[in-house]
């Protein structure tokens, strides 16, 4: 059996919405920075023991959260040791606008991850792109890279996109599969 963690910052309680459906496809324990950007060591050791390891942090200022960044330093030590080496990775971000600059926080997931020498799953998604899609369709945001949403600036928690959290779930199954295989 894979041992799969999600490691999520979420600021506002949207982003944890879409680490709970990435979770729920991939069967994956869910690890939450805290508002200071520690894990404690129970969730090291969970993110350790992973054969897969999914990043999500919502994208402020064209980014990764602060305390997602904390997270990412502190990892140094596994990257010294070389820890995660040849484990899989995946990420997923949410904005409050339809681009939001989410691409360069998954470029941020995608760098660490090979930092880590681990391996990068996309979405294996097509874009809902024709003109016929609805703003519920799955990877409606249109990403290859990782799982995108969105999410208004003055939507609460239980307001995020319904395909967009299937986007998510479907993603975390891709995710899934794909450790299974290379496992």
């Amino acid at each position: 059996m894979t041992k799969i963690a999600v490691v999520f910052h979420s600021g506002y309680g949207h982003t944890v919405k879409q680490a709970e459906a990435v979770a729920k496809g991939a069967n994956a324990t869910l690890v939450a920075i805290d508002a200071e950007g520690n894990l404690t060591d129970a969730h090291w050791v969970t993110l350790n023991e992973a054969d897969a390891i999914v990043f999500g942090s919502p994208t402020y200022m064209g980014t990764v959260s602060w305390q997602f960044k904390k997270f990412a330093d502190t990892s140094s030590k596994q990257w010294f040791s070389q820890q995660w080496k040849d484990k899989v990775f995946g990420g997923f971000t949410n904005s409050a606008t339809m681009n939001g600059d989410k691409h360069s926080t998954l470029h941020y997931f995608f760098t660490l991850a090979m930092q880590h020498n681990g391996i990068w799953v996309g979405t294996g998604l097509m874009p809902s792109n024709s003109k016929a899609a609805k703003r519920d369709d799955i990877n409606y945001v249109g990403s290859s890279a990782g799982a995108m949403m969105q999410t208004p600036s003055d939507a609460s928690a239980d307001e995020v996109n319904a395909g967009d959290l299937e986007t998510a779930r479907l993603y975390g199954q891709r995710i899934a599969e794909i450790t299974k295989r290379l496992k």
